[in-house]
């Protein structure tokens, strides 16, 4: 029992810390007027929530005393920045409502991978209910099926998605094969990122004081940011060491629903019908797998 409470705690706050810093990286953006200006921003409050973390526990040196595991860590840190960059060159050229769209692919992508490279059975109903739930989202997120066109520059999208899904497999592989835990992952991750940010960001000429500090509270939402993102390193990598990846994915689409309240109590968001609708939609294919068992059965934590 007490064993259940804890991964519903886990996968709660991964799903929280998600949607906290969604909400917040949306607000930096807006204010700085350049991704790669907030997401250096962000990933510089994550390294010092980061570092706190690691000397607080004693375990700050280990971190140079990987080995051969570190390539797979920078490896981890590089898929994380294309993601980013993808979805960012995507969002140049396209639509939102098409993005949004096509990023939610990598839901499919992860149970396509699971079943072809790791041979894992998904049954009918784990499909059906991925596929309600990611229709779902999509009503959420408010995509406008109608007024989509797609464009060269969409598959920028599908690479960023397929960036999501190798690295979920990827930080799984680490943590299996070379017995990495979610904290070393986290800090080589968030430093790698961290550093491609301020290249990309110095280079693009976006590093400008006059960009910072825009708006009451900006240096206090950096925070907030920082400590989400390292909420999601905290939680999302603990939970990909105990649950099937697909699995996790899954849980993730509940990040929308959460966000959704976020936006109509803190950003003057309206909760629409059609976002209501979405919401129950959502809702409607998690309990289509969650009564069919295959999460007790099949997605309990794996045994270390």
């Amino acid at each position: 029992m007490k064993e259940d409470l804890k991964y519903t705690l886990m996968v709660a706050g991964m799903v929280l810390a998600w949607s906290v810093y969604y909400a917040v990286s949306k607000i930096i953006v807006d204010a700085t007027g350049s991704p790669l200006l907030a997401g250096l921003l962000l990933r510089a409050a994550a390294l010092v929530f980061l570092t706190a973390q690691l000397l607080l526990d004693g375990s700050f040196s280990r971190l140079f005393h990987q080995g051969k595991a570190v390539l797979i860590l920078v490896l981890i840190g590089v898929f994380g920045f294309l993601l980013d960059l993808f979805a960012n060159l995507g969002y140049a050229g396209g639509s939102l409502s098409t993005g949004t769209a096509l990023l939610k692919t990598d839901v499919l992508m992860v149970n396509l991978a699971t079943v072809i490279l790791y041979r894992k059975k998904l049954y009918l109903s784990d499909w059906l209910g991925t596929g309600i739930m990611l229709a779902g989202v999509l009503l959420v997120l408010g995509v406008d099926f109608g007024g989509m066109e797609l464009h060269v520059t969409d598959l920028f999208f599908l690479l960023s998605a397929a960036c999501v899904t190798a690295n979920a497999f990827i930080i799984k592989a680490a943590q299996e094969r070379y017995h990495e835990d979610a904290d070393m992952i986290s800090y080589y991750n968030n430093f790698v990122v961290l550093l491609l940010f301020g290249g990309s960001a110095a280079l693009a000429g976006d590093i400008r004081p006059e960009a910072m500090g825009t708006i009451p509270g900006f240096w206090w939402l950096v925070a907030l940011g920082g400590l989400a993102q390292t909420g999601i390193y905290f939680f999302y990598y603990r939970n990909l060491k105990h649950f099937e990846v697909w699995l996790v994915k899954l849980y993730l689409l509940l990040m929308p629903v959460l966000s959704c309240f976020i936006g109509v109590f803190f950003l003057n968001e309206e909760l629409t019908a059609k976002k209501m609708l979405g919401i129950l939609v959502v809702l409607s294919g998690a309990a289509l797998i969650l009564l069919r068992g295959r999460i007790r059965r099949h997605g309990r934590p794996l045994r270390d």
